[in-house]
C-alpha cells in the first residue's frame, strides 16, 4: 500500500490544524479496497460478488539521538479493529515491539512464506480446516529483534500467558485460557547472496508451558505445547522458488481429539516484469488425533486402562495457479485452486475448488 501524504485540516478562519504534533511526529494513513468474484465448485455459490476495505493508521516520531518510535493501528473491513503495535527502534540494541493481535511476531510470521503471485493456497476461496503454527503471535506479546549481522536476523517473542487474548489498557486476561501458560518464540532468518542467486533460510520454534492436568481422575504433567517451522526460498533472476515444513504438537488431553498438525508447502513464481507475476504452489496438511478406542482389547495408556489405542491420521492437499498484474495502485488478480478432504474427514473425502477474480486498490 502506498503512503498517503500527511493529513492536515485547515479551518476557514485561517488557522491550521494538522495531525502532526509540533514536537513529536506524524500520522500517516494507508488503505486498500478489493472487489472479488468467487466461484466455488461442488457447492452453492449464491451471489459471487464480494468486497473488502481497510485502513491502517501509523504514527511515528523521533527521540534524542536519532532513535525512533511508532504506533500502528489496523482497521479491517467495515472499520473493525484488527491489530496494533507499539515499536521502539534503538540505535544499538535493535527493535522492541509490543504487539496486540497481529499474529506476525515470532514464528507466526512464517506460517506460509512460499513464493506466489497473490495469496496462499489455502486462502483463495476454499474453506479448509488447515491449522498453522502461530506461537505467541495471537496473544499480546513483546518481541525483540537485535541488529542484523551479515543478512542474519534473530527475533525473540514472549507472552507471559499465551492465551490468545488482546488486553486493553490496564487490563489482564484473567482465566481466559487455563490450558496455556507463558510462551516464547525464537526465529532465525538468514538472507545471503551466492553467485547470482539470493537465498532466504528461516528456522523457528515455539514452546508454551501447560499446567498439570488430570486424566480419569489421575493427575499428570501433560508436557509443553510445541511448534516449529523451517523453510528455504531461492531467488534467481525473475524466478523464485521455495519450500517449507511446519508442525504443531497440541498435547491434547481428551481421546480422539487433534493432538498434532503438520504442514508442508512449496511454490514457484515467475516475475515476468515489474507488473506481471505467475505462480504455481501446493500445500499439504496432516492432522493426527489422540489415541482412539474401539471394542477389541484393553491396554494401558499413561497409567490408565483404555481400549485398543491407535492414532488416526487424516490428510488434506491443495494446489493453486495464480496470475497478478499490477500497475500503480491497481491490481488485477486471478487464482484457480483445488483442494481435497478440506474437513480432515476419515470417511467421505469431498473435493473442493474455487476460481477467484479480484480487483484491488491501494492508496
Amino acid at each position: 500500500m502506498n503512503k498517503i501524504t500527511k493529513i492536515g485540516l485547515s479551518a476557514l478562519c485561517g488557522s491550521l490544524a494538522t495531525i502532526a504534533a509540533s514536537n513529536a511526529g506524524t500520522l500517516d494513513v494507508t488503505g486498500s479496497a478489493t472487489a472479488t468474484w468467487t466461484q466455488i465448485g461442488g457447492s452453492v455459490t449464491g451471489n459471487p460478488l464480494g468486497m473488502n476495505s481497510g485502513l491502517t493508521f501509523k504514527g511515528s516520531g523521533e527521540l534524542d539521538g536519532g532513535q525512533t518510535f511508532s504506533v500502528t493501528i489496523a482497521q479491517t473491513d467495515k472499520l473493525a479493529y484488527s491489530s496494533s503495535n507499539i515499536t521502539l527502534n534503538t540505535n544499538s540494541m535493535g527493535k522492541f515491539v509490543l504487539s496486540s493481535a497481529e499474529g506476525g511476531q515470532g514464528i507466526g510470521g512464517y506460517d506460509d512464506n512460499m513464493p506466489r503471485a497473490w495469496e496462499e493456497v489455502w486462502d483463495t476461496g476454499v474453506s479448509t480446516n488447515a491449522n498453522f503454527q502461530k506461537g505467541v503471535g495471537s496473544s499480546t506479546n513483546i518481541s525483540w529483534t537485535p541488529p542484523s549481522f551479515a543478512g542474519t536476523t534473530l527475533q525473540v517473542a514472549y507472552a507471559p500467558d499465551n492465551d490468545g487474548v488482546q488486553n486493553n489498557n490496564k487490563g489482564t486476561s484473567g482465566s481466559a485460557s487455563d490450558n496455556f501458560h507463558e510462551g516464547i518464540d525464537v526465529v532465525l532468518d538468514i538472507n545471503a547472496n551466492i553467485d547470482a542467486a539470493g537465498l532466504n533460510l528461516f528456522v523457528g520454534g515455539s514452546k508454551t508451558s501447560k499446567p498439570g492436568k488430570t486424566y480419569h481422575g489421575a493427575p499428570y504433567k501433560d508436557g509443553d505445547h510445541e511448534e516449529a517451522v523451517v523453510g528455504l526460498v531461492v531467488n534467481f533472476g525473475p524466478i523464485e522458488a521455495g519450500a517449507q515444513v511446519s508442525a504443531e504438537r497440541m498435547r491434547a488431553n481428551s481421546l480422539n481429539t487433534p493432538d498434532y498438525y503438520g504442514n508442508s508447502s512449496w511454490g514457484v513464481a515467475l516475475n515476468v516484469n515489474d507488473n506481471l507475476s505467475l505462480s504455481y504452489s501446493e500445500a499439504r496438511h496432516v492432522q493426527a488425533n489422540t489415541h482412539k478406542r474401539n471394542n477389541n482389547s484393553t491396554i494401558e495408556w499413561r497409567g490408565t486402562n483404555i481400549i485398543n489405542e491407535y492414532t488416526p491420521k487424516s490428510w488434506m492437499r491443495g494446489d493453486s495457479i495464480q496470475v497478478a498484474y499490477t500497475i500503480g495502485g491497481v491490481g488485477l488478480k486471478y487464482a484457480q485452486t483445488e483442494y481435497d478432504n478440506t474437513g480432515f474427514s476419515f470417511d467421505e473425502k469431498k473435493p473442493s475448488e474455487s476460481r477467484v477474480i479480484a480487483v484491488s486498490l491501494a492508496f
